[in-house]
Formats: structure tokens, C-alpha cells, sequence
């Protein structure tokens, strides 16, 4: 049996996704940031790997979020952000 789904109930969902540079570099600072970027509003998924070289804070959201507004969250919880080129 195959399944489809009704057009008039599917929702358009367009996922936005960012790549940061940052200094978010142990898991102390991961904890730091996680209750911020669990609770905010836009991040529907984010991660740090603090294995990279860059510590690169990866950010999914479902509408359009600016880097330079995640950069000033950052900032406003001690860290730093920049955007890394594509």
C-alpha cells in the first residue's frame, strides 16, 4: 500500500541552517549555552563540536535567523561568533 500525503495538510518547512566559529571549546561551556539555545524561540536544533579546530556551533531553525543575531547572544553570555565562510 502506498501512502501519500494530502497536500492541504502538509506544511512548507524551510530549514535554515548556520555554521559558526566560536570559543565554546569544553563541555563546561556547551552546558553554558545549552539552556539559552534550548529555550530560544527560532533554534530548533543546534550542536558544538569541540573537536574542530573552529569549535563550530551548527544552528537549525524552521524560519530565517540572522548570524549576526546569534553572534550577539553569543557575546551577551561571554562568548564569541563569527561566521565561517561558505
Amino acid at each position: 500500500m502506498r501512502l501519500t500525503k494530502n497536500p492541504c495538510t502538509m506544511k512548507a518547512s524551510h530549514m535554515n541552517i548556520m555554521v559558526l566559529k566560536t570559543d565554546i571549546k569544553t563541555r563546561k561551556k556547551v552546558n553554558k549555552i545549552r539552556p539559552i539555545l534550548n529555550h530560544h524561540p527560532i533554534i530548533r536544533r543546534w550542536t558544538v563540536d569541540t573537536q574542530d579546530i573552529d569549535n563550530v556551533l551548527r544552528i537549525e531553525s524552521n524560519t530565517e535567523l540572522t548570524e549576526a543575531v546569534v553572534i550577539q547572544l553569543l557575546r551577551s553570555i561571554g562568548f564569541y561568533g563569527e561566521a565561517l565562510p561558505d
